[in-house]
């Protein structure tokens, strides 16, 4: 049995938030590992649904703690199933520190001023067990809390949903192969990416086209 764990808050006003990524990585993996059939249940203080992958049992879950106690769910499940998180949990996370569209798988690590990995990490009393952080940008000039909890610009989307589609296949390798593979294989991936965006992106240096103004405004938060 692994266990992956999705951070976010429950409620219709933070769906599809930046904050919320980790939800949505469950949400896609549950339609690949889990049958058509099942609905989630409420169990550990979340919405657990059973799935497989590679012959192994795989139990995803959505904390409905919100973020900040988000360890009690990973506290329950692992004591429940006596697993442990240095080998059996992997956590979805969303990350400021990368950009859209970007990955990184990590075996272990600090909570980068993130509250839900500093609840799992506090609760757990260690910081080994493995991570996928999801980038969604810095804030820039926007308050960070705003930022986490506005909704993705038109321009970050497709990016971000790249970047889910990576976090699933990483999840996978994670549950297949282990935690070396997935940050072997993803973490190079994720990168060739982002840089290959890079690359395309125009000077600033240079003058643009002649063209409507279409470059995001800071503060705006879509």
């Amino acid at each position: 049995m692994k266990i992956v764990v999705g951070l976010g808050n429950p409620g219709l006003e933070y769906q599809r938030t930046r904050h919320n990524v980790g939800f949505d990585c469950i949400d896609r993996l549950a339609r690949r590992m889990c049958d058509a059939s099942q609905t989630p249940r409420a169990r550990f203080q979340a919405l657990a649904v059973e799935g497989e992958s590679g012959g192994e049992k795989v139990l995803l879950l959505k904390p409905m703690t919100y973020m900040n106690l988000s360890g009690a769910t990973v506290t329950e499940a692992l004591r429940f199933y006596k697993l442990d998180a240095s080998r059996d949990l992997l956590v979805l996370v969303d990350d400021i520190a990368l950009p859209c569209g970007s990955i990184r798988v990590r075996s272990e690590g600090s909570a980068g001023g993130h509250n839900g990995l500093a609840d799992i990490e506090s609760r757990l009393g260690t910081h080994r067990y493995a991570r996928c952080r999801i980038g969604i940008d810095a804030p820039g000039r926007i308050p960070q809390k705003d930022y986490v909890l506005g909704r993705f610009r038109d321009d970050q989307q497709p990016l971000v949903d790249e970047a889910i589609g990576l976090a699933v296949e990483a999840t996978e390798c994670w549950v297949a192969r282990g935690i070396a593979e997935a940050m072997n294989r993803f973490n190079r991936r994720a990168g060739d990416d982002a840089a290959a965006r890079q690359a395309k992106a125009p000077d600033p240096r240079k003058s643009p086209a002649p063209g409507p103004d279409t470059s995001p405004r800071s503060g705006q938060n879509n």
